[in-house]
């Protein structure tokens, strides 16, 4: 390994929209309908907050789009942000993607995986008196451990696969994702069709509580939503393996972001036309249920149940896999740029950056250990909403200072929908910080870890 090889472009606009849609499909579109239903009582709010949710993140996408159809490069908005900010701030970005944002949505595809999998073979519980071991009465590392260490040995092997070699992972990916799609088509078009769908109580926008649909519940139900959806803008990690980077990043970005909208939107309304608000309700308190397997076994029994439990591991397996894939690129960048560990500046012979995919591999594993999903995906969208708005904002700032530069993709709306998004970030994150304080001070405090050693990499290279 040295520092002198360089990533090849290998990639065209077809496994640019397979990366983008690998990253976003995974958990979410199965497991996160039901703490929306819990937050909101009502089948017709929960619809708007997941078409909110996809509104918001293709107007995120399209700001993206234009600044990266400008500045294209591997590390994605560490890069942009190192060109329109300055080192500090793309530092503090890139430190969270690896202290939080990345390693944390690495580990709970794995944690989801890791349940389907128990789900079907009903694994032995390991170290069941060390269950109620805690750090500080705040985490619980060996609560659940059967489901944790076969989420770390997925994370550990998929890491591997990613060491031989760009075109590995991505043809895993390809491969997946063609199995997920045929199975949410399925799901939907046997859920409709059955004699258990209802499918105006979708559109229902009575409640069952008498607690009211406000702003702040709203945005909270939102945070799962954004679960779903994000992992968009992880295609441009892999921008200097992209050819023809700067036409065909931000046309994957936008074709990609459309096909998961449709994809929600058909998905949710069926789980809506199958199970009632208080089911889910009732699925979300249990801790230990999925949505899409209760929904799914009201048609098929417990077939269905078992079907549903092999699309999720397929289908976890593979956000898994493009997450990791595409997130230990940002790393590389970042000690190009002598602001990261030099290792991780490092190539194998098979082009792939195998320092940084251990180290990301090794903190995810530690994260699986940390937290529960609901509090890994709630923290990981208050930390990636601060930085999806500086992109934004970039979008200004390049208009102002490089007015004249060639821009292939221009932000359909401007200055009202990159506008629109900034402020929604903005009020998302203020309203993360009341209604789940644990979660953004977790968030907040693996941030600002990066100040120590921004300071320490400064020193020593000087």
């Amino acid at each position: 390994m040295d520092t002198t090889r360089k990533f090849e472009r290998s990639l065209g606009l077809g496994y640019v929209i397979v990366v983008v849609v690998g990253n976003i499909i995974g958990s979410g579109v199965y497991k996160k309908i039901a703490p929306m239903a819990a937050e909101l009582h009502s089948a017709g709010w929960v619809l708007i907050a997941w078409i909110v949710g996809g509104l918001i993140t293709l107007f995120g996408a399209l700001s993206n789009a234009e600044v990266a159809g400008m500045l294209a490069d591997t590390g994605g908005d560490f890069a942009y942000y190192k060109k329109v900010y300055n080192r500090f701030f793309a530092f503090i970005y890139g430190w969270s993607l690896f202290a939080v944002i990345q390693t944390a949505a690495i580990s709970s595809l794995a944690y989801v995986f890791a349940q389907s999998f128990n789900t079907l073979l009903n694994l032995p519980i390991l170290f069941p008196a060390l269950s109620t071991f805690s750090i500080g009465g705040v985490f619980f590392p060996f609560e659940g451990f059967t489901v944790k260490l076969t989420a770390i040995i997925l994370i550990l092997v998929l890491t591997l696969v990613n060491i031989k070699g760009i075109k590995a992972g991505a043809s895993v990916s390809k491969l997946i994702l063609w199995l997920v799609f045929g199975g949410l088509f399925l799901i939907v078009a046997f859920g409709f069709t059955s004699s258990q769908s209802h499918p105006i109580q979708s559109f229902n926008f009575g409640t069952n509580s008498d607690a009211p649909v406000t702003i702040s519940t709203f945005f909270t139900a939102m945070l799962a939503s954004f679960w779903a959806y994000q992992g968009w803008a992880s295609v441009g990690f892999i921008g200097g393996e992209v050819k023809d980077a700067k036409q065909n990043i931000p046309k994957g970005i936008v074709a990609g972001v459309f096909i998961v909208i449709a994809a929600y939107l058909l998905v949710n309304v069926t789980y809506l036309s199958l199970l009632s608000i208080p089911q889910l309700e009732q699925i979300y308190q249990s801790g230990d249920q999925i949505a899409a397997i209760e929904a799914v076994r009201m048609f098929w029994g417990q077939n269905g149940a078992l079907f549903i439990s092999f699309l999720i591991l397929i289908t976890t397996l593979g956000c898994t896999n493009a997450t990791i894939l595409a997130s230990a690129r940002p790393y590389y960048a970042m000690a190009q740029e002598k602001l990261f560990f030099s290792g991780a500046g490092k190539l194998n012979k098979a082009n792939a950056p195998s320092h940084s995919l251990i180290a990301q591999g090794i903190w995810a594993s530690v994260l699986v250990l940390s937290g529960t999903f609901d509090q890994l995906t709630d923290m990981i969208i208050f930390a990636v909403f601060i930085f999806y708005g500086a992109t934004s904002l970039a979008v200004f700032v390049l208009r102002k200072k490089m007015p004249d530069a060639p821009r292939p993709y221009k932000v359909w709306g401007y200055p009202i929908v990159p506008a629109i998004f900034i402020l929604f970030c903005i009020v998302l994150v203020f309203n993360t910080v009341f209604t789940r304080p644990r979660e953004a001070i977790m968030g907040l405090t693996l941030i600002f870890s990066g100040l120590p050693v921004y300071w320490w990499l400064n020193r020593k290279n000087k």
